[in-house]
């Protein structure tokens, strides 16, 4: 069962209508059916999230996401970046070595964003400088910034509603 109730167009005030209809193309996922009870914080959010990783390569920002994703068993956010990282390339052979922690197909950019990310969401209090000057190797500072934005917007989604019916996996 949802926590809250979410907010559909019918129920939804004008402001939160206009969103739904002009911003999301009347397809409001639960995640802003839920911020549709603040809608100062959803049109906020809507701009926020679109900004967050835009000076990384698609295809990263693709493997950033999906390997927070599996890391928190988000199946929510999975089955999404599951389906947006193939229009970037990525197969089910790099979504199994993404939920394996296994990085050696890729590049040494790709593992050190990879392998910085998966320490800053299992184990954040144990970074160190050794771990954040791996990322300065590769990554600018707007890069690095995006990095930890993009990390922490999936871990974010990680605390979103539950919808009743689905459960915390890999979509398979």
């Amino acid at each position: 069962m949802a926590r809250i109730r979410l907010i559909n167009a019918e129920e939804a005030n004008p402001e939160v209508k206009e969103i739904y209809e002009k911003t999301l193309r009347g397809k409001p996922g639960n995640v802003q059916k839920a911020l549709a009870h603040r809608p100062e914080m959803l049109k906020n959010f809507l701009s926020f999230y679109a900004s967050v990783g835009r000076s990384l390569d698609r295809k990263l920002y693709e493997l950033i996401y999906l390997q927070v994703s599996f890391i928190n068993g988000c199946r929510y956010c999975t089955q999404h970046h599951v389906a947006s990282s193939k229009r970037v390339g990525l197969t089910a052979e790099d979504w199994t070595a993404l939920q394996a922690g296994s990085y050696s197909r890729y590049n040494e950019k790709e593992r050190a964003a990879l392998t910085y990310v998966e320490k800053l969401t299992r184990t954040p209090h144990q970074i160190t400088d050794v771990d954040f000057n791996g990322l300065k190797k590769h990554f600018s500072d707007p890069e690095i910034v995006d990095i930890h934005m993009l990390a922490g917007l999936a871990n974010l989604r990680r605390a979103r509603v539950r919808i009743p019916g689905r459960r915390n996996s890999y979509p398979g």
